[in-house]
């Protein structure tokens, strides 16, 4: 089975720590190491380093090939232009067909999110491999057992169980929900029948191929232009020409949406894994202790709780007292404090500064 590291966006929702010049994917914030890093040092323990690919946006591959130099220069493919993932993962899609049988089994993984539990991840995406394989499924969607009731993030609605591979039972896929209220979460972790969206996925190339000549022909034919001058020395040229014209679209409208509950099963566990996709989430998934802060560089805290407080100024000391469920992150050019409650307000307001004079601090 081939891996495909998406490692592209720009992590707005983290700002200020993740910026365009250096997104919060490559930022070492968990264990001095940035979340691709981490994913990587994972996957190498069940997969070969030549079948593992980085999908990215053209301007990170140089920092990528720093973080995980042993990664064969073939391996990155790099996007010029960011387009959303209909896109970025077609893409990727094109590589691996002119590479490699269309039969070929492919995990898609993302390179901004975190595991605790290497064992779970490799036996999950072990276990879909072979799902697909012997043609039980054409997709195998791979979700998190849910800790708690979480608005943050998607969730996957899970039906009566289908199998068993390896001891791990898998079930018939029901719905797939985006960031539903608080009060339905509730609903669906006291059901039971609902798992955490990872957004990782196993199947074929060849589904996907068949997915986007299905439901998305004329961006496919787009992508197959450029694929025509893979291995070419047009081949620069070319993606460089036509990349940036394909529509935005998500992967999930263009594609996800499409897939039959009869041709995809659930696989899920506790691999201990978060989006750390916000900064709150990312509090969460450092210490998911109510009580408890989490502190970097030069901080002080007094009578506060359940806050993320980091400080990236070696001679400027970060003060806290009597705070509760609050971020404050300080920089050398940009410093932010919002409550826990509001923190999807941080995306809007980078966005704001797009095209103004403050743009240099996005």
């Amino acid at each position: 089975m081939k891996i495909v590291v998406f490692a592209g966006g720009t992590g707005r929702r983290l700002w200020p720590i993740s910026r365009q010049s250096s997104p919060k994917q490559f930022e070492p914030i968990i264990k001095g190491k940035s979340t691709v890093q981490l994913v990587m040092d994972k996957l190498q323990k069940g997969f070969n380093v030549d079948d593992i690919f980085v999908s990215t946006n053209s301007r990170y591959t140089d920092i990528l090939k720093e973080q995980i130099a042993h990664l064969p220069t073939e391996n990155f493919i790099g996007e010029p232009a960011r387009r959303d993932l209909a896109a970025a993962v077609g893409l990727a899609v094109i590589h691996l067909a002119k590479r490699f049988d269309l039969s070929e089994r492919v995990g898609i993984v993302w390179g901004d999110s975190y595991v605790t539990n290497s064992d779970t991840f490799l036996s999950l995406l072990s276990s879909a491999d072979r799902i697909i394989k012997s043609g039980q499924a054409k997709m195998v969607f791979i979700g998190e057992t849910p800790r708690f009731a979480n608005n943050n993030l998607g969730w996957i609605g899970i039906g009566e169980e289908r199998g068993e591979e390896a001891g791990q039972s898998y079930f018939s896929y029901e719905s797939w929900i985006y960031r539903p209220e608080l009060a339905r979460c509730k609903e669906m972790y006291d059901s039971g029948n609902y798992v955490w969206n990872t957004g990782y996925f196993v199947t074929t190339i060849g589904f996907l191929v068949n997915l986007y000549e299905r439901f998305q022909p004329e961006l496919w034919a787009a992508l197959m232009l450029i694929g025509s001058s893979l291995g070419s020395s047009s081949y620069n040229q070319k993606v460089t020409e036509i990349y940036p014209k394909l529509p935005v679209a998500s992967f999930d409208d263009a594609i996800v949406k499409h897939i039959a509950g009869e041709q995809a099963v659930i696989l899920h566990g506790d691999t201990g894994w978060s989006d750390p996709g916000t900064l709150y989430a990312l509090k969460e998934s450092i210490d998911p202790d109510l009580d408890a802060n989490v502190e970097r560089g030069l901080v002080r805290a007094r009578n506060s709780t359940d806050c993320l407080l980091y400080n990236y100024e070696a001679d400027k000391l970060l003060a806290a007292v009597g705070l509760e469920g609050m971020v404050v992150v300080n920089t050398k050019d940009a410093i932010l404090v919002v409550h826990k409650d509001q923190i999807g307000l941080v995306k809007e307001l980078v966005n704001e500064l797009i095209g103004t004079e403050l743009e240099k601090y996005v």
